[in-house]
């Protein structure tokens, strides 16, 4: 709370909006390098152009449009309802944003490994 004069008073607590945005912002970069870079062998193709479209029409949303909203949602129970401040808000976006793109790389792995191993069954 500020004063007529312009100064704060003891005991408030300023946020920034941007960094909530920066946040979402941080989450579609994450959720689309780690779409692209696990999903592109499954776009490629295998075996006679055999590909795998829900990894494109499925898994690409779920994951594009996840790790904005796991972001976002991270940093308003951290920042908002801990009432921490903005630089612990961050790093606890930043891990959990690293989670995200490490388990998303594992899921597709595990979804694009009959494109990589070289036999299609």
């Amino acid at each position: 709370m500020t004063t007529r004069s312009g100064t704060r008073t003891e005991g408030t607590r300023q946020t920034h909006g941007w960094a909530g945005c920066l946040a979402v912002v941080a989450g579609f970069v994450t959720g689309f390098v780690a779409w692209g870079v696990g999903a592109a062998p499954g776009l490629r193709g295998a075996f006679e152009g055999e590909r795998d479209l829900s990894l494109l029409y499925l898994d690409g949303p779920v994951i594009i449009f996840g790790a904005p909203a796991l972001a976002l949602g991270v940093w308003a129970l951290v920042g908002g309802v801990l009432r921490a401040r903005d630089r612990v808000a961050a790093v606890a976006v930043l891990i959990v944003l690293a989670a995200v793109a490490w388990g998303c790389g594992e899921w597709l792995e595990m979804r694009t490994d009959r494109f990589t191993r070289g036999d299609s069954w």
